[in-house]
């Protein structure tokens, strides 16, 4: 049979429940602590930070399918369903015998799949009444997103951006601007707990962990709040299977069955988004293929980290979750994929890993501008740099292929795009782009300051 440039699913299609992996998973993350008294977190308390109904689906890791509110629903048909395309331009390139598919999350004015997840936080902030949300952004995916979310839903947005992707990314702002959101480089002199980060690392570019803080920070101290999250959480994973969910729903509908499936992976949202439906059919017995997480050299937190509790923020002031992380002290390196510069991984992601069901590996900065190069001269799209990662290991799959001569179906997720990114472009194009590979000293030291649980 012959495949489509792009499958597209009919808008009847579109998933209609999310799905969450956490029902199907033997080994269930265990619960998240607080910060203060290093027990399990409560619904109620986990409601002073989350709106109720996410604080719930944060918590509930029995329901396999969860229903998508029609207004939400109602949302994603301006994007959704997103097309899954066949690479055969990247194919021939390479001269593999493997089929190369992506997932394209680009579609929508905010150039990520952020928005999966933005417009039903938005939506459930909403329907509680709030006034508005802080969050954080690293390149500025989230924020956009949100911001957009939040316009459409006539919600106050606050978002703090970390500071070198600040720099790096003016016009990322500029939309978040034009949605009506407030951006405030991270670390900052406007709450506490960034002030204390300046004061300990004064020439910091900030990161994930540093931006998490000051919102979560800020969410407490105003009345009508809450803090939303862009990654990492159990309840966002969940928004972003709708990925996953349709990726299998179009190769179901072609008998394609995947041998490998690869993701980016940061703070690990639209890489358990990804995998979670092919996990789900691994947990059950009904299938079996490789799933990859690739990660920044420079932030390695599943290849070089420790499986341990630690705090999801800098500042210490978030809950803490089983995760592998570096430490919620390590100050990654400016790489210009923002969106991965994270200490840490999701505790789903961090299980499965843990138990052997998905494999990872870490690969470097100049290698990955590599691959963006090649894929956006042939199949005509500039790849955000968070996406590349995965390029990167598909190529690598691919041309192993070629050696083999093996005829696998590899597929990844294209997770933005990278317009945005012109100036780490340029870099790379001047020959200007180093590679940061953190010492075992440094992870040591970071990690020695994991709290004792």
């Amino acid at each position: 049979m012959k495949i489509p440039y792009k499958i597209y699913l009919e808008e009847s299609e579109m998933p209609m429940h999310w799905y969450n992996v956490r029902a199907d998973m033997k080994n269930k993350p265990v619960p998240l602590l607080h910060p203060q008294t290093k027990q399990p977190m409560t619904l109620d308390e986990l409601s002073q930070v989350f709106c109720c109904e996410l604080a719930r689906q944060e918590l509930d890791d029995t329901t396999a399918y969860i229903p998508i509110p029609q207004e939400i629903r109602d949302f994603y048909k301006m994007y959704r369903p997103s097309p899954l395309v066949r690479a055969y331009c990247l194919e021939e390139r390479l001269g593999t015998p493997a089929h190369i598919y992506y997932k394209f999350e680009g579609n929508n004015t905010s150039g990520s799949h952020k928005l999966n997840s933005a417009i039903a936080q938005a939506y459930y902030a909403k329907m509680q009444g709030l006034k508005g949300v802080t969050t954080e952004t690293g390149a500025g995916q989230w924020g956009t997103a949100l911001s957009m979310a939040c316009s459409y839903l006539g919600l106050e947005c606050k978002v703090f951006m970390v500071k070198v992707s600040y720099e790096q990314k003016p016009f990322r702002r500029e939309v978040m601007r034009t949605y009506g959101a407030s951006i405030t480089p991270s670390p900052s002199n406007t709450t506490e707990v960034g002030r204390k980060i300046l004061e300990q690392f004064p020439e910091t570019g900030g990161s994930l962990g540093c931006a998490i803080s000051e919102a979560v920070e800020t969410a407490s101290n105003l009345d009508g709040y809450r803090y939303v999250l862009g990654s990492v959480l159990n309840q966002v994973l969940l928004h972003q299977s709708i990925i996953g969910l349709e990726a299998k729903a179009a190769m179901d509908k072609y008998h394609i069955k995947p041998d490998i499936i690869i993701g980016c992976a940061g703070g690990g949202s639209n890489l358990g988004g990804l995998i979670s439906p092919f996990a789900g059919q691994k947990l059950r017995g009904e299938a079996d293929m490789r799933l990859i997480a690739v990660e920044p050299e420079s932030c390695p937190s599943l290849t070089r980290g420790t499986f341990a509790y630690d705090y999801c923020d800098t500042g210490m002031i978030c809950p803490l979750s089983k995760m592998y992380t570096l430490g919620s002290t390590y100050m990654p390196a400016s790489i210009h994929a923002g969106g991965l510069r994270y200490h840490g991984m999701s505790s789903v992601v961090s299980q499965l890993y843990a138990d052997g069901l998905m494999e990872a590996v870490s690969v470097p900065q100049t290698k990955v501008f590599e691959a963006a190069e090649l894929f956006a001269r042939v199949e005509g799209i500039l790849p955000a740099p968070e996406s590349s990662h995965a390029i990167r290991v598909a190529i690598d799959e691919a041309l192993k292929c070629k050696e083999t001569g093996e005829e696998k179906n590899i597929v990844f997720g294209l997770t933005g795009t990278g317009y945005f990114d012109l100036y780490a472009y340029k870099r790379f194009n001047d020959g200007e782009m180093s590679d940061y590979v953190p010492t075992d000293e440094e992870i040591a030291a970071s990690v020695a300051k994991l709290p004792q649980i």
